[in-house]
């Protein structure tokens, strides 16, 4: 009896999972992996500080955002309408479109070179694949089973976890590193710092949350948007709060590990990696 209530309440969390894990994985793409690597092969534990400190500054916006979504029944831009001229409005929504298209191109193409090197031919052909995947994916695919696609393809970012038992980390020098100690706080670092944050703090993360949240309110005949549905409000509260709290932990533990396992192996042995050659941060 007691094994089938544990069955029981795994199953009601999962059902609580959705769009906050589901964001938490996209923040951890191509680019924001490139990212994490260059800061451990870089500077080693230096920097392992920034990952930490970024998990209560995501939570906290991340919340907004879904609650906002949750709310209104709305995603940010229309909210922004409503409270802002168009022209600006517009204007914004435009900068974060081209924004998103040039992250995105440089994601499929991460990733068809990533299945090139696997295959060994078809870098490009792979990239208008994956593209053409996604597209379809997304125009054919229900919603609530695309969803739970997405987040059982999040257990792929586990990989990072096994590296952990396949080289030596020194873990008291990482543990010190986390609480800012031994901090790399160099001129070559501060292009790393800025490009980690705004590799882990991205607009597109707000309104990707925020418009997930207005999905699931669509697709469930019985939601409402909480300003129609005051009653709600506490549990959908208390399921925001725990899908976007367990998603943001998700991201950052996967950063952490990534920056850690290159510090302990690009770093460490010197790689022509560890060469200052920054990313530029999201938008």
């Amino acid at each position: 009896m007691a094994g089938l209530r544990l069955r029981f309440r795994s199953i009601a969390l999962l059902k609580q999972l959705g769009p906050g894990i589901i964001t938490g994985a996209a923040d951890d793409d191509p680019s924001g992996i490139a990212t994490y690597s260059q800061a451990g092969a870089q500077s080693g534990f230096g920097l392992l500080w920034t990952v930490v400190l970024t998990f209560p500054l995501m939570v906290a916006i991340q919340l907004v955002s879904a609650h906002i979504g949750r709310i209104t029944g709305r995603g940010l831009a229309a909210n922004m309408a409503k409270v802002m001229p168009r022209s600006l409005v517009t204007a914004l929504v435009f900068l974060l479109f081209a924004a998103n298209t040039i992250n995105v191109g440089a994601d499929l193409a991460a990733m068809g070179e990533a299945a090139g090197l696997a295959v060994g031919f078809g870098q490009h052909v792979f990239t208008v694949a994956f593209a053409l995947l996604s597209v379809l994916l997304q125009l054919f695919v229900p919603y609530k089973r695309y969803a739970r696609l997405l987040m059982v393809l999040t257990l792929s970012l586990l990989s990072y976890v096994a590296v952990m038992f396949l080289v030596h980390i020194d873990w008291g020098a990482a543990g010190l590193a986390m609480i800012g100690l031994h901090a790399d706080l160099s001129p070559q670092a501060a292009t790393t710092i800025v490009a980690v944050f705004g590799t882990t703090i991205s607009p597109y993360l707000f309104f990707w949350q925020a418009e997930e949240e207005v999905e699931e309110v669509r697709e469930d005949d019985e939601a409402k948007p909480l300003e129609r549905a005051p009653e709600q409000a506490k549990r959908e509260f208390r399921r925001i709060r725990l899908d976007t709290m367990i998603g943001m932990a998700f991201s950052n533990l996967v950063a952490l590990f990534i920056v850690i396992s290159t510090a302990a192996t690009l770093h460490a042995t010197g790689s022509p990696m560890c060469r200052p050659r920054h990313r530029r941060p999201r938008p």
